[in-house]
């Protein structure tokens, strides 16, 4: 990579402002009520920190311009997920954030080139999907991201898709007290409905040995098609708690099968 310039991605690096402890522990209180101001000032002021882990990776010959784009994605992750009640500075907080982000780009770029065009779409479309779902609370549509970058709404889908990664069935998304839900847990299976294998094994029987609750989960689940967050939602109960209710009632049937 080249050395470093003074100007990045439009930002002059020379001018960065730079903010005090107590600054920093003031924007983030404002942040947490939802301070959209005080979240661009804390993001201004932590660019420096981007910029001192992408040194890091000098020895790549990725363009620093994406690199240091991509380490503001990490930035803008470690500032909506930061808990200021533990204790912690944030730099301690954000510095692994951002690493884990740039090095998940390089993964994934090694494997597909993907053109600049096409990356500083998808970064844009990333950004305002940030800015948007800390604005709004809730996932934004692809009109409404379309609408804050200017860009149309087929271009920011198209190079979406084109920055995505394979990734397994069995990816963990979450880890609640060791209880894992993996990407399959996310997924409907429309097509299998009554003909699935619960249905197919003629389980019957176990199924009547699950209480009332199990066997309602069981038979959304897999007669059904759910998914486990759709379940969860007609029952008003958390996802967690479905995922552990499944694999209890799914071992127990398979207990008593085997028996």
């Amino acid at each position: 990579m080249a050395g470093y310039k003074v100007e990045i991605c439009g930002v002059n690096t020379a001018k960065l402002p730079l903010l005090k402890e107590e600054e920093k522990e003031a924007l983030m209180r404002r942040i947490k009520e939802n301070d959209e101001k005080a979240r661009e000032t804390f993001i201004n002021g932590n660019l420096r920190l981007v910029l001192s882990v992408i040194q890091r990776f000098s020895g790549t010959s990725e363009n620093i311009n994406d690199l240091f784009q991509v380490g503001c994605i990490g930035l803008i992750k470690a500032i909506d997920n930061f808990d200021i009640s533990q204790g912690v500075k944030f730099s301690t907080y954000a510095v692994p954030m951002i690493i884990g982000e740039i090095r998940r780009y390089l993964r994934d770029n090694n494997s597909i080139r993907v053109s600049r065009s096409l990356r500083d779409t998808a970064y844009k479309a990333i950004y305002a999907r940030e800015s948007l779902m800390n604005k709004n609370n809730r996932e934004p549509t692809v009109a409404e991201i379309a609408e804050e970058t200017g860009i149309a709404k087929e271009d920011i889908v198209f190079a979406m898709d084109a920055i995505q990664s394979p990734v397994s069935l069995y990816e963990p998304v979450y880890t609640d007290g060791g209880d894992t839900l993996c990407i399959m847990d996310q997924v409907s299976d429309k097509k299998n409905g009554e003909s699935s294998w619960v249905e197919n094994l003629a389980l019957s029987d176990a199924m009547k040995r699950l209480s009332n609750r199990e066997n309602k989960i069981i038979q959304m689940r897999f007669y059904e098609g759910k998914t486990q967050m759709e379940v969860a939602d007609e029952l008003a109960i958390s996802q967690a708690q479905i995922s552990r209710i499944e694999k209890t009632a799914l071992q127990n049937m398979r207990t008593y099968l085997r028996a």
